[in-house]
């Protein structure tokens, strides 16, 4: 006798069918779910781009035949530099209204602008050939004389026609014995900014601290030259 092909009651059939949909609509909430979640996800932030100042003065034709300093010419230690508050990170600051100081998002200096400017002005000291040695406070060099220099402002400028970056610098030289002040100035320069951007303030920023610096040397050198030897 043949056996004929049992089938499924209707009720087990029914469950089957139930548990097969309840399966496949959880999948695709799973990856529907994922799917949300990635978009939820913040992006990740792009890494800022470094930029740096390092525009030593050039040695003009008369500093690079000038005659080594004489035996008497005194020694510079030249202090760690300085910065006014608000110049003392690796923020790249601009103005866009008066007493309101921002940086940018997405552009930093690699250092910050008082780290950067200390070898700048040792070496413009240096090409003055004016002192029989220059060194930074570390290297323990005797001191005839000590340079103080603080960053007062280097800011990129907005406002009233094209931008422009103007860098202020304090400078001080003390007797190294007494720490009797012997000469300070302030000098300051402005320059036009090459594009309305981070990076054309960057490129002002170099060129006025090339500027600054020729005028710290030759600051230095004036000073200097009123030193009088211990008798």
């Amino acid at each position: 006798m043949n056996s004929l092909p049992q089938s499924l009651p209707p009720s087990r059939t029914r469950a089957r069918s139930v548990r097969r949909s309840l399966c496949g609509s959880a999948a695709l909430g799973g990856l529907l779910l994922a799917s949300g979640c990635g978009s939820l996800l913040p992006k990740a932030t792009p890494p800022p781009s470094l930029y740096a100042l390092d525009s030593a003065p050039a040695a003009s034709a008369n500093t690079a035949s000038a005659a080594r300093p004489s035996g008497t010419a005194p020694t510079l230690v030249v202090n760690p530099t300085r910065a006014a508050p608000g110049f003392d990170s690796q923020h790249i600051v601009y103005v866009r209204l008066a007493h309101q100081r921002e940086h940018f998002a997405h552009s930093d200096w690699v250092d910050t602008p008082a780290r950067m400017l200390a070898p700048l002005i040792a070496a413009a000291v240096e090409h003055t050939s004016t002192f029989s040695a220059v060194g930074p406070l570390a290297s323990g060099l005797h001191a005839n004389l000590r340079l103080d220099t603080e960053v007062l402002r280097l800011q990129h400028e907005f406002g009233g026609g094209p931008s422009r970056v103007r860098f202020t610098l304090r400078a001080t030289v003390l007797d190294g014995s007494t720490r009797r002040v012997l000469a300070w100035r302030e000098i300051d320069e402005t320059v036009a900014s090459t594009s309305e951007d981070p990076y054309g303030g960057v490129v002002a920023a170099n060129r006025a601290v090339q500027l600054v610096m020729a005028q710290l040397a030759a600051f230095c050198a004036e000073a200097a030259r009123s030193w009088v030897p211990p008798g």
